[in-house]
């Protein structure tokens, strides 16, 4: 079982809008809305500015340049399973964004690195260099 969320969100600050779902329908196609488009503004909830920020940095296409997270679930033939689906996808955005990423240590390479990569440099370039015309007395 995964662990809770570190900042659960808050329903109130999500709009679900019904809409029709794509594909194949049946008799019942024209009747039934069954796919959910989510809507989480970023700007207006009650996350932590650090985790908006990170947000609002992902190069995601469910971000629109407004801020606004749009996702749409049309998996199941259940509105109320869409609406949980698209929630459990918004809250793994969110959590994907909530842990601080660590910050990378500068090394630099190693003597022996830098030499084995030349190395191999040099003897790639000799092997390419015999691949040539043979030049011959005939």
């Amino acid at each position: 079982m995964s662990a809770p969320p570190l900042f659960p969100i808050n329903e109130a600050e999500v709009d679900f809008t019904a809409i029709r779902a794509q594909g194949a329908g049946g008799q019942n196609v024209n009747k039934v809305s069954n796919a959910v488009h989510l809507r989480f503004a970023i700007h207006g909830c009650s996350l932590p500015d650090a985790i908006k920020e990170r947000l609002l940095a992902l190069s995601d296409q469910r971000i629109t340049t407004d801020g606004v997270v749009v996702i749409k679930a049309q998996t199941s033939r259940s509105l109320e399973q869409n609406k949980a689906d698209a929630l459990a996808r918004l809250q793994a955005l969110i959590d994907s964004v909530s842990t601080t990423p660590k910050r990378r240590k500068a090394t630099r390479p190693t003597l022996g690195s830098q030499r084995r990569r030349v190395d191999s440099k040099v003897n790639r370039g000799q092997v390419k260099a015999l691949r040539g015309r043979v030049s011959g007395n005939e």
